[in-house]
C-alpha cells in the first residue's frame, strides 16, 4: 500500500488508546446498540451515505459479531485470523479482500501496531450502479452478486488472495483516498470504482481461496461457471467434470442448487448473450455467428433465438429498439 495511505491508518484511535490504557474488551456502544453484537450500519455510517471505511480495531480480541451490511475487509499491511461461523480460520495477509454477507458471523483475534485492515462497511444498494456496469447476462457476475446479497446460506463470505493483481490492488486504494479525504463526487466515483473492481474480480475468481471447506462448494460453482465464461464455444460438461475429479452428477446438482439453472441453461446463456452481442455490434452473417458461439444446428439456434427475443436474428439485427431477453 502506498506509503501516504498507511501514514493514515497508523495512528492510534482514541478506541485503541483505552485498550492499550487497560480496558480489556472493545466499546460494543460503538458499534451497536442491541444486546446481540449486531454491528449496526446506522452506528458506521452517517446519514444519507452508502459506504464508509474504517480501521480495524487492533490489540483486542473483537468478539463474535454479525453485520447488517456487507463488510469488505481489505489487509493493508501484516496479516490479521478471523474466525468465521464459529468454525472457520482464515489468515488475510497483506493484500488479501474478504467479503462478508451480513448472515456470517466472525470474531478477530488480536492484531498488533503493523497488522492494518481496513473495513469497508457498504449498503447493499451501493452495489446497484457497481453492477449496472457488468454485462446484463454474466452468469459468474449473477453469482457473485447473489452469493454476497444473499439473506442466508452456508458460507457467507468469499476471501480473495489478490495481493499480486496490480489493476485490484490500485482500484483498492483507490477507493480508500478518496473516502478518507473526502473526495468531491465521491459517491459516483467510488460506484464506479466498485464496479471496476467487480469486473476485474470476474477475471480472478481462481484467486478465491480453494482451502476453507464450508465454501468448497461455492468455490467449486465459481470455478464452473469461469469455465463456462472462457470456454463457452466447446464447453462440455463431461470435460468440466474430468478437470475436477467429480462427477456429471455431482457438479450438475450442485450447480442447479446453487445457481437455480441447470448447466445447459448457463451455456445456452452464455452462448446466446455473446450471440446478439456479436448481432449489434459486428457484420458477421448469422451463419457465422451461430457456428461461432459454438452451435452447428441452425435450426435449433433460430427456434431458441426466437423463443428469448420474440424475433428472428435477422429482425433483432434491424430493429432499433432492442427488447429485453426472456429467461
Amino acid at each position: 500500500m502506498r506509503k501516504e495511505l498507511l501514514e493514515k491508518l497508523l495512528p492510534i484511535t482514541t478506541e485503541e488508546q483505552s485498550i492499550l490504557d487497560g480496558s480489556q474488551n472493545v466499546q460494543q456502544d460503538l458499534y451497536t446498540q442491541s444486546r446481540d453484537f449486531v454491528v449496526d450500519s446506522k452506528k458506521m455510517l452517517e446519514k444519507g451515505k452508502l459506504i464508509d471505511v474504517r480501521p480495524h480495531t487492533r490489540f483486542v480480541h473483537f468478539p463474535k459479531h454479525r453485520h447488517n451490511y456487507i463488510e469488505i475487509v481489505y489487509m493493508c499491511s501484516g496479516q490479521t485470523t478471523h474466525i468465521i461461523n464459529d468454525t472457520n480460520q482464515v489468515v488475510l495477509s497483506e493484500g488479501d479482500l474478504l467479503f462478508l454477507t451480513p448472515n456470517a458471523s466472525q470474531e478477530i483475534l488480536p492484531a498488533s501496531t503493523e497488522d492494518i485492515a481496513i473495513n469497508f462497511i457498504v449498503l447493499p444498494e451501493f452495489f446497484d450502479d457497481a453492477f449496472s456496469m457488468m454485462d446484463d447476462e454474466n452468469v459468474l457476475r449473477e453469482f457473485l452478486v447473489e452469493t454476497l446479497r444473499q439473506d442466508s446460506g452456508s458460507a457467507g463470505y468469499i476471501h480473495f488472495h489478490v495481493a499480486d493483481i496490480v489493476p485490484v490492488q490500485n482500484l483498492i486504494e483507490n477507493m480508500i483516498w478518496s473516502l478518507l479525504n473526502h473526495q468531491a463526487n465521491r459517491r459516483r466515483i467510488n460506484q464506479a470504482t466498485m464496479g471496476l473492481l467487480f469486473l476485474n474480480l470476474l477475471n480472478y475468481t481462481d484467486k478465491i481461496n480453494q482451502n476453507e471447506p464450508d465454501c468448497y462448494e461455492q468455490n467449486l460453482v465459481f470455478s464452473c461457471l469461469r469455465y463456462i465464461e472462457e470456454n463457452y464455444r466447446n464447453a462440455s460438461l463431461t470435460e468440466l467434470s474430468a478437470q475436477h475429479k467429480q462427477s456429471i452428477y455431482y457438479l450438475s446438482k450442485l450447480i442447479k442448487r446453487y445457481t437455480g439453472s441447470t448447466y445447459k441453461e448457463l451455456l445456452q446463456t452464455k452462448r446466446f448473450h455473446k450471440a446478439v452481442e456479436l448481432l449489434r455490434n459486428t457484420k458477421l452473417s448469422i451463419s457465422d455467428i451461430i457456428s461461432y458461439v459454438g452451435y452447428d444446428n441452425t435450426s435449433y439456434f433460430y427456434r431458441i433465438f426466437k423463443e428469448k427475443y420474440s424475433m428472428s436474428p435477422k429482425e433483432y439485427r434491424d430493429c432499433k429498439t432492442l427488447p429485453p431477453v426472456v429467461h
